[in-house]
């Protein structure tokens, strides 16, 4: 069937995430495979304000699933959340006679997004870029699985020093007001504890759970922060645990950015793969303002409004549990 819509372009904005490459990839060539022409939005919403906007064919993408980063680059765009910013990005969506957008990022990008469509009636669809996994309607955001993968590494390498020096290690990791990466993360290094920001955790009772496993004679610990804990970041926390509790040598390490590159997983780069492909096929079967996602093993749209609601669900019950019971 031929497609009513003619030109498609695809931008990444926000935080970079590993897997965004494989997403750009898959939008491209799917779209060319429908006879659509595509095109690259360059930085993000300031690529729409500046016309930074390139055609794209086949070889455009080739060689970039491996990659971290985007090839589109990235930026955050003060100047599109005003009205007059918006304005000139849609003059330059029709000046290239664009008819719709795929857009890769998270909250951020997607409140943009509807914005825009809403004000000037362009077709969008959002593909969850973000290792914070803080969005509705997709079990998994792209980028999540390989921070995580990232973060467990780092993990590993800090318990050989951990161990050898009867230490007391604070690592803090990435995900806002999201306690995902840091959930998950715990479970998989066998972290003695982990401060969620969606789980009141007081400085007493970590206190409390790390001279037990003293006592049990553990020859280290790692308790993992997620940065958007209520106590504060990790120096906060390592600073008030030292002041009462001395067992250990404290130590506290901050991964930052780090979790944010690297070459994505195989999981990645096919969920980003699922995700481009079905972006276009939902926006030639006519869809706008919504997410793709994936439920379960399905790839599923979910509109923006509720894709931007609130996160708490994603954190497992049995995952919080088992935070317990597995450390002790």
């Amino acid at each position: 069937m031929e497609p009513n819509i003619k030109n498609i372009a695809v931008l990444t904005s926000g935080g970079d995430a590993p897997g965004m490459n494989a997403a750009i990839r898959a939008v491209v060539r799917t779209g060319i495979y429908h006879g659509i022409n595509m095109f690259g939005v360059m930085q993000g919403y300031q690529g729409l304000i500046t016309n930074n906007i390139k055609p794209m064919d086949a070889r455009s993408v080739s060689n970039i699933l491996h990659l971290g980063g985007t090839i589109l680059k990235t930026a955050r765009c003060l100047e599109f959340k005003t009205d007059e910013g918006q304005q000139i990005a849609y003059q330059n969506l029709k000046k290239n006679n664009i008819d719709a957008l795929v857009v890769i990022g998270g909250d951020g990008t997607f409140t943009g997004a509807k914005r825009f469509s809403e004000t000037f009636g362009v077709k969008v669809i959002g593909i969850p870029g973000t290792i914070d996994n803080d969005l509705v309607g997709s079990d998994f955001t792209l980028g999540y699985d390989t921070a995580i993968n990232t973060v467990i590494e780092a993990i590993d390498k800090i318990r050989d020093t951990a161990d050898a020096h009867d230490r007391l290690f604070f690592i803090e990791v990435m995900g806002r007001d999201s306690g995902c990466i840091a959930l998950r993360s715990s479970i998989a290094s066998g972290a003695e504890a982990v401060l969620l920001p969606e789980r009141a955790t007081s400085v007493e009772e970590l206190i409390k759970k790390l001279a037990l496993g003293a006592a049990t004679k553990k020859s280290s610990s790692i308790v993992i922060v997620a940065e958007g804990h209520k106590q504060g970041g990790a120096y906060d926390i390592a600073k008030k645990v030292k002041e009462t509790f001395d067992h250990y040598d404290t130590k506290v390490t901050i991964l930052g950015h780090l979790q944010r590159g690297g070459s994505p997983s195989s999981f990645d780069r096919i969920l980003g793969s699922r995700l481009g492909f079905a972006a276009v096929n939902a926006l030639i079967a006519g869809e706008t303002e919504q997410m793709v996602g994936l439920h379960g093993n399905a790839i599923k749209l979910t509109s923006i409004s509720e894709a931007l609601t609130a996160h708490s669900f994603k954190l497992e019950p049995d995952l919080m549990e088992m935070t317990e019971v597995l450390s002790i």
